[in-house]
């Protein structure tokens, strides 16, 4: 992406405005059982401008990024506002006009690798599948890479530029069980960074793909869990996922606005005391993030936002237009996934904070539930109602791990099941290998210990 001078373009505005220069880069490479079946690369970039008056929004976006397609979505962006700004109640919302200027640039240092080197790599790791795992049914390897590329110029005086990679690699593989039906399950590796920074030997892989093959085998032997409400224990994985879609979603101030449950639980116990959970911005304890956001889309500097404190509720993710409508600080959540999107609250790095605890102790001390490790989707609404997929899980009989069980569910209220937990891992991990969902796609990353509570399971 070419930089443009952006800072005269709005300085000149009235009112408040915003110009915004980005380009998402995105390639993928996939094996299916050892042909190559997807080689794709993609480039989608332009400019946009919003302008806010009278309390309305106007936006504009445009695929070229010259002088003259710049002046064409700032006029547009402005006339919008102003159509819609005419026929706006008499209340008139106000912004907080901080500004923040900064560049954030996580490129990698390293000797550009070509597309060539990438799909040997993939090669790699397919070869050692098929050679130590002959009798699998099925086997896909696929590598995804994103670079998300940003400048921004706001009439409260910011300035900023950022750089953000990931890189992704999925391993799908797929086994017989007795009755001649296939099993399927999958490993996300995911990390900050460029392909450079993040796979470089094929060989480091080679643990994770024996540990999935392990757990594969086990679930071509697996029972069926047993429906009820069941005590758990959640992995790290698990309890990330619950923090985004059931907990995070309600306390994004513009679904708040809408009407979420967590608009009336603010100061309440909403959890048990050992739970504790943040929006990070960018890092946590001094350690950089999957997904570091310094500086939002508003051009506001972003902050840590606390969602919840020892079990109360504290607080929600905002961007200029909330943070002034519920009087408080600003946290930078605004978040554009292309540049012909508008920005909207939306969520970083969300976790579920560690405890004191460890896993063998909380898997001895449920004497009959479930240890629950990987699930492959899940969906939650603003009542913080969700159900989730369970795609691994154990039995736990006596605090001991028991026989694999098959594909289920779990399900319940979000702020009820947190207020169950009574352990929580000294551990924790985090996953930055999807997206979420909310109107436009937008990459975020979860953490999380693993977590005793209870919880309703679907099954037999």
């Amino acid at each position: 992406m070419n930089k443009q001078p952006l800072t005269g373009l709005v300085r000149d505005l009235n009112g408040y405005a915003e110009l915004r220069l980005q380009e998402n880069r995105n390639s993928s490479i996939m094996l299916l059982n050892g042909d190559l079946v997807a080689n794709n690369k993609q480039i989608k970039g332009g400019i946009s401008a919003r302008s806010f008056y009278q309390g309305c929004w106007g936006f504009a976006s445009y695929p070229e990024a010259d002088e003259s397609a710049i002046n064409k979505v700032i006029k547009a962006a402005a006339d919008n506002a102003k159509l819609l700004g005419k026929r706006a109640p008499g209340h008139v919302q106000q912004l907080i006009p901080a500004g923040f200027s900064g560049e954030f640039d996580f490129t990698s240092k390293r000797p550009v690798v070509s597309s060539q080197h990438k799909i040997e790599y993939v090669r790699s790791v397919d070869a050692y599948i098929a050679d130590n795992y002959p009798d699998l049914m099925a086997r896909r390897v696929m590598l995804r890479t994103e670079d998300m590329e940003k400048q921004l110029s706001c009439t409260a005086g910011s300035e900023g530029y950022s750089m953000i990679p990931r890189s992704m690699l999925y391993i799908f593989l797929t086994a017989e069980n007795g009755q001649g039906e296939p099993v399927d399950m999958f490993e996300p590796v995911s990390e900050r960074g460029q392909f450079e920074d993040c796979f470089d030997d094929p060989a480091s892989l080679y643990p994770v793909i024996d540990n999935l093959v392990e757990h594969l085998m086990k679930k071509t032997e697996a029972v069926s869990a047993q429906a009820g409400f069941k005590e758990v224990v959640l992995s790290g994985e698990l309890t990330g996922m619950l923090a985004h879609e059931a907990v995070g979603h309600t306390t994004e101030a513009d679904l708040v606005r809408g009407g979420s449950v967590a608009g009336d639980l603010v100061d309440q116990q909403v959890a048990s005391s050992i739970v504790n959970m943040v929006d990070f911005a960018h890092s946590m304890n001094g350690e950089l993030l999957q997904v570091p956001v310094h500086i939002d889309d508003e051009g506001v500097e972003a902050r840590d936002a606390v969602l919840i404190e020892q079990g109360v509720l504290k607080g929600f993710m905002h961007n200029r237009e909330s943070a002034a409508f519920y009087d408080t600080e600003l946290t930078g959540n605004a978040r554009a996934f292309t540049f012909s999107d508008e920005p909207l609250i939306r969520m970083r790095n969300t976790a579920v904070l560690p405890g004191n605890d460890n896993l063998e102790d909380m898997i001895s001390s449920v004497e009959d539930g479930y240890y629950l490790m990987k699930t492959g989707n899940g969906q939650a609404d603003s009542t913080s109602e969700f159900m989730f997929s369970v795609t691994l899980g154990y039995e736990i009989k006596n605090g001991q791990l028991g026989r694999s069980i098959q594909d289920t569910t779990i399900s319940g209220i979000a702020f009820d099941m947190l207020k169950t937990v009574d352990m929580l891992s000294d551990d924790m991990v985090w996953n930055c290998s999807g997206y979420c969902g909310k109107k436009q796609m937008m990459p975020v990353s979860v953490g999380g210990p693993d977590m005793k509570c209870k919880v309703n399971m679907g099954g037999q």
